[in-house]
């Protein structure tokens, strides 16, 4: 390929005054560009976010098991493709199903999907959710805690919505939640409500969304991933809302 801009002749030597005028330009463009990145910076760290809304929480929750007179409520955040969520899920599954057996928590699981684009399908997350919508509306919570379990198994992978619906029967889900999953039938919906989950999340932490996440009134709750000590202390010391 020809290199039209070099210049190969010997004798060819720089202006000076255009080089000086480029080095000054290129410096310009530099400052200009520093000043835009901590300009930006200043804005993020500047913006404000609106207190956590609990009816819009309420409103775009997955699923919710337990008691509505049980003393404690949290918003569990979690996305199907997550791998950090998996482990949420091994660690504390099994320590969130007894308090909500026991009538002591009750659990409002929003199912996000900012990892569709991870999945070979490109919608994964989006599916899964769609499937827990499903059950929702059609079985109980052993059928969902099941399901759920199984979806996170396959985190990383990406099965088919005939695959899922299997997973489903296998959980207790009956026909209707079957052939709902299926045919796709919740996927739009289930995509809107972790739109709108997301922006109550992201207004509890600056701004941030990542998964898995737990709120209490709104607030964030530390410490998810260390085992399930954190569900014992929120119990014993809840947040004040």
């Amino acid at each position: 390929m020809a290199k039209s801009s070099e210049r190969t002749d010997s004798k060819y030597e720089p202006q000076a005054t255009s080089s000086m005028t480029s080095y000054i330009l290129i410096g310009v463009g530099v400052v200009v560009v520093v000043v835009l990145v901590v300009g930006g910076y200043l804005w993020q760290s500047n913006k404000t976010y609106p207190p956590v809304d609990d009816k819009v929480l309420a409103e775009n929750a997955a699923f919710i098991v337990g008691e509505r007179t049980a003393p404690e409520t949290i918003d569990v955040f979690e996305d199907f493709h997550c791998p950090h969520c998996k482990e949420f899920e091994e660690s504390s599954g099994a320590a969130i199903q007894a308090k909500v057996t026991e009538g002591t928590v009750r659990v409002r699981y929003h199912m996000l999907n900012f990892l569709d684009g991870e999945s070979d399908s490109g919608d994964f997350s989006s599916r899964g959710a769609a499937a827990i919508l499903c059950v929702a509306r059609n079985d109980d919570r052993d059928a969902f805690w099941k399901l759920h379990s199984a979806l996170f198994a396959n985190a990383g992978g990406d099965p088919s919505n005939a695959e899922i619906a299997k997973l489903a029967a296998d959980a207790g889900a009956g026909p209707a939640a079957q052939k709902c999953i299926a045919d796709g039938e919740l996927v739009d919906e289930a995509r809107s409500m972790a739109d709108e989950s997301s922006t109550q999340l992201a207004n509890s932490n600056d701004g941030n969304v990542g998964t898995p996440s737990v709120l209490s009134a709104g607030t964030q709750v530390d410490g998810i991933l260390d085992g399930p000590a954190w569900l014992d202390e929120l119990i014993a010391n809840p947040p004040k809302s």
